[in-house]
C-alpha cells in the first residue's frame, strides 16, 4: 500500500505526464457528457421502449459500446464502431489492395493517408447507419416523442448522428496524441465502465430478491468473474520466449563470449482487436435490416444464446486472429534485424531458416491462442443460460472484458514507462508491466 501512494505522488511530480492525465481525464468527461445529450426534436420523457430495445441481444452489446448512447437517443448513439468498421476494410485493402500495400510501406506518410482514407470510409459507412437508427427510431417512439416531425426532420437527425461521430473520433485522436494511451480505445473502454454499475445493481437485485440461496449465487457470480479477469490477463500478457545467442565479440583486449538474450513472441499477439473486428462483422446484417432484430439473418445473429451466432462469431474470432497477428508480426524483418545486429537462434541458419522457424513458432502458438479468445469470446452465452442478468452477463468475456483489461494494461505500462524514464520505480515492485505490445 505504501508502495502505491508513492506511485501515485511520483506520477503528479512529472509536469508532462500530470498534464495529459488531466487532459484525458477532461476530453472523457465531455464524451460521456455527450451521451446523454439527446437529439434536438425528441421528447426525452418518451425513450421507454429504445431503453428496452437498448437492453437485449446484439443491441444491448452496441449500447453498453456506446455508454448508453443508443438507447438514450443521444447524438453519439452511433458510437466508433462505423469507424471501426471502417477500420476494419482499410486493413483488409492493406493484405490484398496494391496501392493500400504501397501506403503501408511509406512510414508515417503513408499511415497518415490510410487514416485519412478511414476518416472517409467512415462517412460513407455513417451515411448508411445514421438513416437507419433514425428509422429504427420511428419504428420504436410513439409519434408524439417527435417534436418536429417530417422528411427533414430525419435529414437533420442523420446529420447530427453523423457529427457525434466524428466528433468522437476527434475527441479520440486529440487523446492519441496529447493525453495518455489510445484515445479510441479508452472510448470505448470508458463506456464499458460505465454499464458496469447498472448491470451489477441489475443483478444484485434480481439474486436478492429469489427467496433461497440468491446471495449465496452471487457472491459465486462475483468469484467467477474474477477468475475469468485474471485468466484474460493471462491470455493478454502471456509470451513464448524464443532464445537468441549474439555473436562473441572483443571489446578492447578483453574477448566476450556470446550473450543469451530471448525474443517474447506473445501468444495473443493480436490482442484484443479480433474480437473487436468480429463484432463489428456481427453487426453488419443489424445494420442491413435498419436495426430491425426480429427478422431475416439479423434476427438469427441477434440470439447471443443461439448455436449459429457463437459458431460464426467463433470462427471469425479465430480467423482474425491469424489475420491481424500476420499484419502486426513480420518474421522476415525479426529475421533480418537479427542477422544485422550477429544475432543468431541456436540450431537455426540466419535469414530465411530464422524467419520460417519464427513464422512457425508464431503459427503454433496463435492456435491456442486464438481458441482461448474465441472460447472467451462466447463465455456470456454460457453465462445467460445460467440464468445471469443479460447485461451483467456481457462481463463475463466477450469484447468487454477483453477491451477492459487490454486498454487497462496498455494505459498503465505507458503510464510507467514515464515513471521509468525519470528515474522513479515503476507500478509494480519487481519487474516491468507488460501491456499488449509486450516488453
Amino acid at each position: 500500500m505504501k508502495h502505491f501512494f508513492e506511485t501515485i505522488k511520483n506520477i503528479f511530480k512529472i509536469e508532462e505526464l500530470r498534464k495529459r492525465l488531466v487532459y484525458t481525464f477532461l476530453l472523457l468527461i465531455v464524451y460521456r457528457f455527450g451521451s446523454f445529450v439527446v437529439i434536438p426534436g425528441i421528447d426525452p420523457t418518451q425513450l421507454g421502449n429504445l431503453g428496452k430495445q437498448a437492453s437485449e441481444g446484439l443491441l444491448g452489446l452496441l449500447d453498453m459500446f456506446s455508454g448508453g448512447a443508443f438507447g438514450n437517443a443521444s447524438i453519439f448513439a452511433l458510437g466508433v464502431m462505423p469507424y471501426i468498421s471502417a477500420s476494419i476494410v482499410i486493413q483488409l485493402l492493406g493484405v490484398m489492395v496494391p496501392y493500400f500495400q504501397k501506403m503501408q510501406r511509406e512510414g508515417e506518410s503513408g499511415r497518415r493517408k490510410m487514416n485519412q482514407w478511414t476518416r472517409y470510409l467512415t462517412i460513407i459507412i455513417l451515411l448508411l447507419q445514421g438513416p437507419a437508427y433514425v428509422t429504427n427510431l420511428h419504428a420504436q417512439l410513439p409519434a408524439s416523442a417527435f417534436l418536429v416531425p417530417g422528411f427533414f426532420y430525419n435529414i437533420f437527425a442523420t446529420i447530427v448522428l453523423m457529427a457525434g461521430t466524428m466528433f468522437i473520433m476527434w475527441l479520440g485522436e486529440r487523446i492519441t496524441d496529447r493525453g495518455i494511451g489510445n484515445g479510441i480505445s479508452l472510448i470505448i473502454m470508458v463506456g464499458i465502465i460505465a454499464r458496469l454499475p447498472f448491470a451489477v445493481f441489475a443483478e444484485a437485485a434480481q439474486k436478492f430478491n429469489q427467496t433461497t440461496g440468491g446471495a449465496l449465487m452471487f457472491i459465486v457470480e462475483i468469484v467467477i468473474l474474477f477468475i475469468v479477469f485474471v485468466l484474460t490477463i493471462a491470455l493478454v500478457r502471456g509470451t513464448r520466449k524464443v532464445p537468441v545467442q549474439y555473436a562473441k565479440r572483443i571489446v578492447g583486449n578483453k574477448q566476450y563470449g556470446g550473450v543469451r538474450q530471448y525474443i517474447p513472441l506473445k501468444i495473443n499477439a493480436a490482442g484484443v482487436m479480433p474480437i473487436i473486428f468480429a463484432q463489428a462483422m456481427m453487426m453488419f446484417p443489424l445494420l442491413l435490416s435498419r436495426f430491425d432484430a426480429s427478422r431475416g439473418l439479423a434476427a438469427t445473429l441477434s440470439d447471443f444464446t443461439g448455436f449459429w451466432y457463437n459458431f460464426i462469431f467463433a470462427l471469425l474470432v479465430i480467423a482474425f486472429t491469424y489475420f491481424y497477428t500476420a499484419v502486426t508480426v513480420n518474421p522476415t524483418m525479426m529475421a533480418e534485424e537479427m542477422k544485422k545486429n550477429g544475432g543468431y537462434i541456436p540450431g537455426v541458419k540466419p535469414g530465411k531458416k530464422t524467419a520460417d522457424y519464427l513464422d512457425a513458432i508464431m503459427s503454433r502458438i496463435t492456435l491456442p491462442g486464438s481458441i482461448f479468445l474465441a472460447l472467451v469470446a462466447i463465455l456470456p452465452a454460457f453465462a445467460i443460460l445460467l440464468g445471469i442478468n443479460n447485461q451483467f452477463a456481457h462481463f463475463y468475456g466477450g469484447t468487454s472484458l477483453l477491451i477492459l483489461v487490454g486498454v487497462v494494461l496498455d494505459t498503465l505500462q505507458q503510464i510507467e514507462s514515464h515513471l521509468l524514464m525519470r528515474h522513479y520505480d515503476g507500478l509494480m515492485k519487481t519487474g516491468r508491466l507488460k501491456g499488449r505490445s509486450g516488453m
